[in-house]
């Protein structure tokens, strides 16, 4: 089993940055393809970005490419989502979820961090 906490998420203006943080517990990992999602009011959740943990290759929405980056500190077992330049639209709850890179659908899931980006 593994356990993800999210952090870092609040209230900035927009063109303000913000760093969030998910930090696994329960095991190593090694093998797994982490990500962050998010979910507007009144929208479904969107993929946002994810990271390969071994090797740090990571991809991201169109809408984030350039103004987020998403990163991992192994030791640490935490990934991290970088968020520059930040808009109104990117207010959400995000979360960040994990799956081994075997399978196709994230099986672990955080509780969330908001996120408000004010006009």
């Amino acid at each position: 089993q593994v356990q993800l906490v999210e952090s870092g998420g609040g209230l900035v203006q927009a063109g303000g940055s913000l760093r969030l943080s998910c930090t696994a517990s329960g095991r190593t990992l090694s093998g797994y393809v982490m990500a962050w999602f998010r979910q507007a009011p009144g929208k479904e959740r969107e993929f946002v970005s994810f990271i390969s943990w071994d090797v740090g290759f990571g991809s991201y929405a169109d809408s984030v490419k350039g103004r987020f980056t998403i990163s991992r500190d192994k030791p640490k077992n935490t990934m991290y989502l970088q968020m520059n330049s930040l808009k109104p639209e990117d207010t959400a709850v995000y979360y960040c979820a994990g799956r081994p890179a075997t399978t196709d659908d994230y099986n672990y899931w955080g509780q969330g961090t908001r996120v408000t980006v004010s006009s």
